[in-house]
């Protein structure tokens, strides 16, 4: 991602991207920032949090960095008032924790699991545009990061991937109560081999087999993902909200 070809459509934007020290995350948070953006980057850990922001400062980007665990209150505060501390107000919100700390069927998925993943997959983005919506600029942008399992859960990831159907009715659902100052978007990615996937993505046999339900034949790259958020949290989507864009390279989604 060559500096000198980026757009710059997010100049003089503040954008927040929450776990974004890593894979689909960072690889947003890098785009917005090369594109102008002031990021402010988060992870559950310090040293991951450290760790990005020196790699985006190497870039230019103009760029901090808060711990936040997204199911911590206080966390998720602190995020807010650092940005709004550092920024004066906020532009664009990328909701993109996620947790999958289960494959279990999901009538063998154990309660405190189950509280874990609605907590982390959806409760908190909602937390958090609670936080962020009093600052949020007029023509500012909400992009919430679903999944490809969300149109058609996996048997090994299911209640994953319920967590992130719930996010399709989200976004809608936002969207209508955000309008007309913020729009809210979605981004359904499909298999990208982060650290996130790996056990998905590291295997030989279930990669081939990935990479043969797509109509591209390979898998997604966090790049892919970036280019898309960075489009409908851009101006270039100014007529757009209440949708769902699929990065899947052509997986089964919907009609």
């Amino acid at each position: 991602m060559e500096k000198m070809k980026m757009a710059k459509r997010f100049q003089g934007k503040v954008a927040i991207v929450t776990a974004s020290t890593q894979g689909i995350g960072f690889g947003i948070a890098e785009r917005l920032g090369l594109e102008g953006a002031s990021v402010v980057v988060s992870s559950r850990k310090q040293k991951n949090v450290d760790e990005a922001v020196v790699k985006l400062k190497a870039r230019g980007i103009e760029v901090i960095g808060v711990v936040c665990h997204v199911s911590n209150g206080q966390q998720r505060k602190n995020l807010i008032n650092q940005t709004i501390e550092k920024f004066g107000k906020i532009d664009v919100v990328v909701s993109n924790a996620a947790a999958n700390p289960s494959v279990d069927s999901i009538l063998q998925t154990k309660e405190s699991v189950l509280d874990k993943l609605w907590d982390i997959n959806v409760k908190s983005s909602i937390l958090l545009l609670q936080d962020a919506a009093p600052h949020l600029q007029k023509g500012s942008s909400v992009v919430l990061i679903s999944s490809i399992a969300g149109y058609q859960p996996q048997s090994s990831m299911a209640m994953y991937g319920v967590t992130k159907t719930a996010l399709l009715g989200l976004t809608k659902a936002l969207a209508a109560e955000m309008a007309p100052d913020t729009r809210v978007n979605c981004v359904a990615p499909g298999f990208v081999p982060t650290h996130f996937a790996e056990y998905i993505t590291s295997n030989d046999g279930v990669r081939q087999t990935i990479e043969q339900n797509t109509l591209l034949n390979r898998l997604g790259t966090t790049r892919d993902m970036a280019a898309a958020a960075a489009f409908l949290a851009s101006d270039d989507a100014s007529y757009i909200t209440g949708e769902t864009l699929v990065v899947a390279g052509g997986m089964p989604s919907r009609l």
